[in-house]
């Protein structure tokens, strides 16, 4: 029996749930998973009984004597680079690493305007629906900045914001499908990431999953 469980929404609007389960596949560890409905009295009441705070997602730890629960898409993400540190969940450069924290954290408080207008619906195409909404361009155009910033600063030694796969990319994740869905316009650099997102194998295995569950 794998040693972790981790407890999600379903996959075609969880974006929350995204970000974790990356980060978990990322460490290579094996794991179970329980998908609860989404939006439904059934899958709250499962998330309740599972968890302190009843929200997806939650990991459950059974390597030790106790289970540890671990709530907080970030919290997960920050729980497994200490569990797995051979996995570069961040960068072992300080400055890079403490870029990443930051545009990992901003991601997890901000962007209110885009996660309002622009809700994530894995399959769907709705080019240009959502983009004149209040604070929507703005979003996307730091987005954008973060993108090309990091890019240009840390992703020399590989396609993603810091070379290789971190938590900042899976914390960016559910943006990229949002960009897939609604086609905001983004520069080459950031255009060019979007894009490797898109074909990151633990992406992919996301959306399989998600088809599955249609």
């Amino acid at each position: 029996m794998p040693h972790f469980t981790i407890v999600i929404g379903t996959r075609h609007w969880s974006s929350w749930s995204m970000r974790p389960w990356l980060a978990l596949r990322h460490t290579g560890a094996p794991f179970d998973e329980v998908v609860l409905p989404h939006r439904t009295p059934a899958g709250k009441a499962e998330a309740v009984a599972l968890g302190p705070t009843g929200l997806v997602p939650l990991l459950i730890d059974r390597r030790g004597d106790e289970p540890v629960k671990v709530w907080d898409s970030l919290a997960i993400c920050e729980y497994l680079a200490e569990s797995y540190p051979e996995a570069g969940l961040w960068p072992a450069d300080r400055v890079a690493r403490a870029t990443a924290r930051s545009i990992s954290a901003e991601m997890h408080s901000g962007f209110r305007p885009l996660r309002i207008a622009l809700g994530m619906d894995l399959f769907e195409h709705l080019p240009g629906v959502g983009l004149d909404e209040p604070g929507v361009g703005a979003d996307i155009a730091r987005i954008d900045t973060i993108f090309r910033d990091c890019r240009t600063a840390y992703g020399l030694d590989g396609p993603y914001l810091f070379g290789h796969f971190t938590i900042a990319d899976a914390m960016y994740a559910p943006v990229i499908s949002r960009i897939r869905t609604y086609e905001p316009k983004m520069s080459d650099i950031a255009g060019e990431y979007v894009a490797t997102m898109l074909a990151d194998p633990g992406f992919r295995a996301w959306e399989d999953a998600a088809r599955r569950e249609l």
